[in-house]
């Protein structure tokens, strides 16, 4: 087994496989050392240039989250009563990814790798996520206090799961829809390698 900086292969593979989406989630705060882990990993990542142009609003009063939760919308997929997280399943914490327009206004690449950090650093703690790109963009850009030069790219929830989110193989019908089994646990479809992949 290869080892690279004190880090197991095999262990840093069952880390992407396992850092699925999580959309429902125990009422237990993130302590401050994680968050500050969450926000380190975001820092760490590469950017365009190395311009850094993006900054990130952290949202963790109840109060404020709920705010937050209130304009967001969950699980496009799913009926909202089966995607959408109940009334005790919401997140404990939000992050606002925002990018700074005088810096970079494109920045898609950017945002992509300090999400993924994040999303990595929290789940090496148990802690699960949702990206949602489906919210109110005004509305959370005015809670937020940002700026005409600053741009709200992206939402990130945060909580520990009270469900189990799991990869299987697209079956031959070709249907990528992630769903929920029998237990209310979510299956995420992946297309197979040999269907990705082209060799030259």
């Amino acid at each position: 087994m290869r080892k690279t900086e004190g880090i197991h292969m095999n262990d840093l593979m069952n880390l992407l496989k396992e850092r699925r989406t999580y959309r429902r989630f125990c009422q237990k705060p993130i302590s401050e050392e994680i968050l500050a882990e969450i926000l380190t990993a975001a820092r760490y990542a590469s950017s365009a240039a190395n311009k850094q142009p993006l900054s990130y609003v952290v949202v963790k009063t109840p109060q404020k989250v709920q705010e937050v939760f209130a304009e967001t919308k969950w699980a496009a997929y799913l009926p909202k009563e089966q995607g959408q997280p109940k009334a005790g399943e919401e997140p404990v914490l939000f992050i606002g990814v925002v990018q700074n327009l005088k810096i970079n206004p494109n920045c898609d690449t950017d945002a992509g790798l300090a999400i993924s950090n994040m999303t990595l650093a929290a789940w090496n703690h148990g802690v699960g996520s949702c990206i949602i790109g489906a919210c109110n963009r005004q509305k959370l850009s005015e809670l937020f206090g940002l700026t005409e030069d600053q741009k709200l790219h992206t939402v990130v929830a945060f909580g520990y799961p009270s469900h189990i989110s799991r990869i299987e193989n697209v079956e031959k019908d070709g249907d990528i829809r992630y769903h929920l089994d029998v237990d209310g646990n979510y299956v995420v479809p992946k297309r197979n390698l040999e269907d990705v992949v082209t060799c030259i």
